[in-house]
């Protein structure tokens, strides 16, 4: 990219290599993308390389073809290294390249050049971050400044900025680094901050950009279009779907506009598919925005990109949500959502399975969160409405994965925006939501509190299949909370609304619950109960269900001390729910498998199903999954004789509780801290 370093490096790689090309060396700049100079032609390139090796002006041909197989003659022979700065594209280089083996030649250029025939491409990134410090101190004579500094990350770690930056220290002994790096974090764009004599990032990046918006391909005011469009967004990753609804092409043209910024340096492939632009490119994209090369008047980024991600959310709900009322009920308008929300459907991904609509959303996830959390508590009523949608369409697949600290962020901007909207529809979603959170953080009683006041919303407005399902809720979260006569009630009411309304779905759902109240005082009842679960979701082809009621048969038997049937159980669990995404049902599988298979006595398997375990919560940022595993692992730490190692799991364990419902554990946890024995 512009500012990489690109010429300085060849150049001290070409100082090194002089003793190799004893004929000498050949320097070309060929303008490629200098500030306010046009890049040179062949035919002036060839003229400038033959006079430098000695050809009388006269008898240079005025033929680029004739010219270049002069160039070729001469350099036969001879042992010559070129090289060949700031190539604009392998057309102005072809001719330039010598046919003899004594002959090499460097390259630097923004473009990869990868139609060029025998070469090897050397792609440059910013310096790391003891290199940057290097740089930092080596130009502007202040000692002190090391891999930690802010200087590095405010200016990318990119050789031009880190030159800029070190030449201002240099010349103004006054001007304290820690100053600078405050000026530059608190602008709105660091560029300013960036130029100094004849050195600047924003020039350097805007050729690429003017060449682009000035050219007479389609690809390339596509890819100028895009740029602007990405700066008027500003989210952490692009792809091309998204890039088409913000520029009105299609995707076709999308693509090839992003691999144009890729070519040119302006964007980087994080990976297949998924653009993202350097920080300092991303203030460059900021500035072409609010210089009046915008979006057309009356458009709003932010606006189109919610309800993008909702119609597209809504794509990702019926792929990953089972067909049925949980389904219907969440794709069905509130009073607050505009008709024809949805974007255009041609520019919206498609999914063939649960699979591809879950790698999406993980793909999407962080563009997702970004976009509502900066736009939670907008007094923009359009932009609130399209959060809610969004919010609402999208939860299902957060909860689904175990994304805790993003489900946080959607449910609370969601609450926010329907209260501000007088959407109760949607606000009793949003509760519900919220309380889903609370259920998977371990707070059960802040969860009842967010579901009856749910329920109570849907009762006032009547919504018979959104009670029945927060009585479901409000069952499950009092039997974990000991009050299992409540839990009663709520369930066998919740158990009458869904045969009232048809819904095998939702009566499965109670059984499986009815099934772990029963285990409390008749674990044989409630392995019954889960079979009738079970039944249900074998005759419907519902994955959920099967797999949640293999669980449950496991605890059941679990308590009955029957490890082996414990076992497997839990195994033909995870075998139905494979990639199918469902982290709370897969976490509690995988938990009660590193319980049996403890008490079996295989704690090597244990210990491997331990750590899977751990990692996935993890790397969900899950707390209490992660605490209840911590758990398990110090268990099987003693078990080892590894006591020591085992105290400190379990504070780690009791740190990651603390705040939650699970009673039972942590006063367990406490025991095995203060070293009292536990069966």
């Amino acid at each position: 990219m512009a500012g990489v370093g690109k010429s300085a490096l060849a150049l001290h790689v070409a100082h090194t290599l002089r003793d190799r090309f004893p004929d000498g060396q050949l320097y070309v700049n060929l303008h490629g993308a200098t500030p306010g100079m046009t890049p040179l032609t062949p035919a002036q390139a060839l003229t400038a390389l033959l006079r430098d090796l000695g050809a009388e002006p006269r008898s240079i041909p005025e033929h680029p073809d004739a010219a270049a197989a002069l160039l070729r003659s001469l350099l036969a022979p001879s042992r010559v290294l070129l090289m060949l700065d700031d190539a604009a594209s392998a057309a102005q280089v072809r001719p330039l390249l010598p046919a003899g083996p004594g002959c090499a030649v460097i390259v630097t250029s923004r473009s990869p050049l990868t139609v060029l025939d025998g070469a090897r491409r050397f792609p440059l990134g910013p310096l790391t971050g003891e290199d940057s410090a290097a740089l930092l101190r080596a130009v502007s004579g202040r000692e002190g400044l090391d891999a930690g500094h802010a200087l590095i990350e405010l200016t990318g770690r990119l050789p031009l900025a880190l030159r800029v930056v070190a030449a201002r220290l240099a010349a103004r002994r006054a001007l304290i680094p820690d100053v600078l790096a405050g000026q530059l974090a608190a602008s709105g764009s660091r560029l300013p901050h960036l130029e100094y004599d004849d050195l600047s990032v924003r020039r350097s990046l805007a050729v690429a950009h003017d060449a682009l918006a000035a050219a007479e391909r389609e690809a390339d005011r596509d890819a100028a279009l895009a740029l602007r469009r990405i700066g008027d967004l500003d989210l952490p990753t692009y792809g091309a779907l998204l890039v088409a609804r913000l520029t009105g092409t299609d995707e076709r043209r999308a693509e090839a506009a992003l691999d144009r910024l890729v070519d040119v340096a302006l964007l980087e492939e994080t990976e297949y598919g998924r653009y993202a632009p350097h920080d300092l490119v991303r203030d460059f994209a900021r500035e072409l925005a609010g210089a009046g090369t915008g979006p057309a008047a009356g458009t709003d980024p932010d606006l189109t990109a919610l309800r993008w991600y909702a119609a597209a959310a809504e794509r990702v709900l019926t792929a990953v949500v089972e067909p049925g009322l949980d389904q219907d009920d969440r794709r069905r308008p509130t009073s607050a959502q505009p008709p024809g929300h949805a974007a255009d459907v041609a520019a919206l991904p498609v999914f063939e399975s649960t699979d591809q609509a879950i790698a999406w959303g993980d793909m999407e996830l962080e563009n997702v969160v970004a976009l509502v959390g900066r736009n939670a508590g907008t007094a923009d009523e359009h932009r609130a409405a399209a959060l809610s949608v969004l919010a609402r369409l999208f939860f299902p697949y957060v909860r689904r994965c175990g994304r805790v600290a993003e489900m946080e962020v959607l449910g609370r901007a969601a609450l926010d925006a329907a209260r501000g909207l007088g959407d109760a529809a949607a606000e009793a979603y949003a509760l519900g939501d919220l309380a889903g959170l609370h259920f998977l953080a371990g707070r059960q009683n802040d969860a009842l509190v967010l579901t009856d006041e749910a329920l109570a919303i849907w009762r006032r407005l009547g919504r018979i299949s959104w009670i029945r399902r927060s009585l479901n809720n409000r069952g499950l979260l009092l039997e974990g909370l000991g009050r299992f006569a409540e839990s009663g009630d709520a369930l066998r009411q919740s158990l009458a609304y869904s045969r009232q309304l048809n819904d095998p779905y939702g009566e499965a759902v109670t059984h499986s619950h009815l099934g772990n109240l029963y285990e409390h005082t008749d674990p044989r009842a409630a392995i019954e109960r889960h079979r009738r679960s079970l039944a249900i979701g074998d005759a419907i082809g519902a994955v959920i269900v099967r797999h949640s009621a293999h669980c449950n048969i496991g605890y059941a038997h679990l308590t009955l001390g029957e490890p082996a049937a414990a076992a497997r159980h839990f195994e033909e669990s995870l075998r139905i729910l494979g990639d199918h995404g469902d982290w709370h049902g897969e976490s509690q599988t995988r938990l009660g498998l590193v319980r049996a298979l403890r008490r079996l006595g295989e704690t090597g398997r244990a210990a491997l199903e331990c750590a899977e375990l751990l990692r996935r919560a993890d790397a969900r940022a899950d707390r209490y999954m992660g605490g209840l595993a911590r758990h398990q692992h110090g268990l099987l730490l003693r078990e080892q004789g590894r006591r020591t190692e085992a105290r400190d799991v379990w504070h780690a364990a009791l740190a990651a509780l603390d705040g939650t419902d699970e009673q039972a554990v942590l006063e367990e946890l406490r025991e095995l801290v203060a070293g009292t024995p536990v069966c």
